[in-house]
């Protein structure tokens, strides 16, 4: 079965290659120390330190094989062209019950950061606004209601 493609651009790609480099090396180093030092301190059936640096060790080395997937797994994110809102586009929407503008960044599901303003191609808002242009309006249909938006620009 083949590896589900991680949709990503080429700053997140380069944010999971940093967070590997550092897992691999820095963190892992750290984290042989600590058991290095909880092991000389004598039985460890009872050593609270060494539990816990075994409990850190376990779910780095589980977040390097998640990040070497999604590494290996990658598809670049093209810009989006011919003026209509895709995977790496930014988008201004104006919300048009309160009049309010916002703008979304619209990347992989691995980049997503709603507190950033960066939103899944898969999300509600997301979904929704892919393939349409700049002066349409498009309904988002949400557990809370739907709300319509109007796309301002695409960058």
């Amino acid at each position: 079965m083949a590896a589900k493609k991680v949709m990503l651009t080429q700053e997140g790609l380069e944010k999971l290659k940093q967070e590997l480099e550092f897992l691999s090396n820095e963190k892992r180093a750290e984290i042989l120390a600590r058991l290095a030092e909880a092991r000389a301190q004598g039985d460890l059936s009872e050593n609270a330190e060494y539990e816990q640096a075994r409990e850190d060790q376990a779910k780095n080395e589980g977040r390097i094989l998640e990040l070497k997937a999604e590494i290996e797994n990658a598809q670049i994110i093209e810009k989006a062209e011919g003026g209509v809102v895709g995977i790496g586009s930014t988008v201004v929407l104006l919300d048009t019950e309160f009049n309010e503008e916002e703008t979304y960044s619209i990347v992989g599901t691995t980049e997503a950061d709603p507190f950033n303003n960066k939103i899944s191609n898969e999300s509600p808002v997301g979904a929704a606004i892919i393939g349409h242009a700049v002066g349409e309006d498009v309904t988002v249909v949400t557990p809370g209601g739907d709300l319509v938006y109007k796309i301002v620009s695409i960058k």
